[in-house]
């Protein structure tokens, strides 16, 4: 969704349809693994690509991105938020100007070719890297919910989010040796900062937590590794404006980690730009 740009986070008891900057969220400090979930913790738990585990990841994820636990209905959702990206769309919110729109346009056009998309793949081509609607406009937006309906087009975008961010950042987190929150925290890292080579990138974001902790795979301690990996992510969030609301992380993951629940299981109680959330 966001390579190479991250999105943007919006404030308190908003959509994503009302984008602002916000003040600086203070760093929440790392308190020790909680003996009592801890121990009830099995060993190996299902990683992220468990499926109850991976619905549980869209909702988290949804609720930053649409302040909604309901993923699904936002197949349809299309709208130019203002941040220099274009159109942003779609569960993963997939953006005309950073390419990844026009890879799901393009598979969605290999799989069903004359779909009501495909026309505007030339102009999609042309905005790639900016936020110009040049030959997409007026139509785009009404085309886009139009293709929603169609299962192929809902089956793309769910292949492209798991080709591009779902997929990569569990293959990672497994390799590190992480159990299901730190496939979430690789997940959600890539989702709004993209997998790309710049200083905010998820890459960049690892790196900057292995100068100061070894993950599980190394043998180092894996809570203080997912620590030191949100620091890092909390760090690369301050970098843009934007960003400048780190709840994600401090008042979501971070919680979760504080609780000492690493496979990530229900319930889950959690706040993101100053709303609550609960799965049972």
């Amino acid at each position: 969704m966001r390579h190479p740009f991250p999105d943007p986070a919006r404030p308190a008891g908003t959509s994503r349809r009302t984008v602002l900057a916000m003040a600086c969220a203070s760093l929440v400090t790392a308190p020790l693994l909680a003996p009592s979930r801890a121990a009830a913790t099995p060993a190996r738990a299902a990683g992220l690509d468990d499926p109850a585990k991976k619905e549980i990841a869209m909702q988290l994820v949804s609720s930053a991105e649409n302040s909604s636990l309901d993923w699904k209905a936002q197949y349809q959702y299309i709208e130019d938020i203002g941040d220099g990206r274009g159109y942003t769309a779609g569960i993963i919110g997939f953006c005309s100007g950073t390419g990844d729109m026009l890879d799901l346009v393009e598979l969605y056009s290999d799989r069903s070719p004359g779909n009501v998309l495909a026309r505007y793949l030339p102009a999609l081509r042309e905005v790639d890297g900016s936020d110009s609607h040049e030959g997409l406009d007026p139509g785009y937006p009404d085309d886009w919910r139009r293709a929603a309906g169609d299962p192929e087009f809902r089956r793309a975008q769910d292949d492209e989010r798991d080709r591009v961010y779902f997929d990569p950042a569990v293959r990672r987190g497994k390799e590190d040796g992480l159990r299901t929150l730190g496939q979430f925290a690789y997940y959600d890292a890539i989702v709004m900062h993209g997998d790309g080579g710049d200083p905010a990138s998820f890459g960049s974001i690892r790196d900057r937590a292995l100068g100061n902790a070894r993950p599980p795979a190394e043998g180092g301690d894996e809570v203080a590794y997912l620590h030191a990996f949100l620091d890092a992510r909390v760090w690369a969030m301050k970098q843009e404006e934007a960003h400048s609301d780190t709840s994600r992380v401090d008042t979501a993951q971070r919680v979760f980690l504080n609780e000492g629940n690493l496979d990530l299981d229900p319930p889950l109680d959690w706040h993101v730009y100053g709303d609550s959330y609960h799965i049972g």
